[in-house]
């Protein structure tokens, strides 16, 4: 039986990010291998990534890795990146996550137009200051949107000389396409993260790449699924104690 390509593609991003052999199985199956250098998670933890049902996880140590492996038994694939379940199978301290993967491909994406009266203007990186936009939007989600780590052009609406939202994305080895879209509070649900994304989109699969939408909050999950989106899985990272 043939698999769908975009999980393929999907799937060999995370499979890169793993840092040593590693590969999703069929449904339900799990994958533990020990990648001290994985960049699935931060340095010392574990991480695992759910997508089209199976599942891979790095761990940093052998012993981190049998407790994982003992742990993850005991769990139905689906439940890898519950926060909840995994807890109760394995304590843990910090995390960071859980996070919806979501990705499209040419033919299944659907443009976004900014509304009317408004324009998205693209600048290479630097050339518009996102300084103030971060501020007003909060650590959190400038955090989350990432945009101080893009490589790609800039994606911006701006009212009165000042950027309200804003879009762009950071080039992941897979050649993924890791997008990240911020919106001032004043200005949220009026379609701005869809017009920014957009062009931010439009741009990664000009250049064959693969856009990534990574997100935990449900606003910015319904702007990825508006655009063409398919959540195909999840991700977490934690500390285990």
């Amino acid at each position: 039986m043939s698999r769908d390509p975009l999980l393929v593609r999907a799937q060999g991003v995370w499979q890169e990010l793993a840092s040593v052999p590693v590969s999703f199985g069929a449904a339900g199956d799990v994958d533990v291998v020990v990648s001290p250098r994985s960049r699935i998670c931060p340095r010392g933890w574990a991480g695992i990534v759910l997508l089209g049902g199976a599942a891979i996880v790095t761990a940093p140590s052998e012993e981190a890795a049998a407790r994982i492996r003992k742990a993850v038994a005991e769990l139905p694939a689906d439940q890898l990146t519950d926060l909840e379940a995994v807890g109760r199978a394995l304590p843990n301290g910090e995390f960071l996550g859980p996070a919806g993967l979501a990705y499209v491909a040419a033919e299944g994406f659907r443009p976004a137009a900014a509304p009317a009266g408004l324009r998205v203007e693209e600048g290479a990186g630097g050339y518009f200051d996102l300084g103030d936009l971060e501020q007003v939007a909060g650590t959190a989600d400038a955090d989350e949107a990432g945009l101080d780590e893009m490589s790609s052009p800039a994606f911006v609406v701006r009212v009165d000389g000042q950027v309200v939202a804003a879009a762009g994305y950071y080039e992941w080895p897979g050649r993924a396409a890791h997008v990240g879209v911020l919106t001032a509070p004043a200005w949220r649900g009026k379609g701005l993260a869809r017009a920014t994304g957009s062009a931010a989109v439009r741009h990664a699969l000009a250049q064959g790449l693969l856009p990534q939408w990574r997100a935990r909050v449900p606003a910015s999950r319904k702007v990825a699924v508006a655009l063409g989106f398919s959540e195909l899985g999840s991700q977490m990272s934690f500390e285990l104690v």
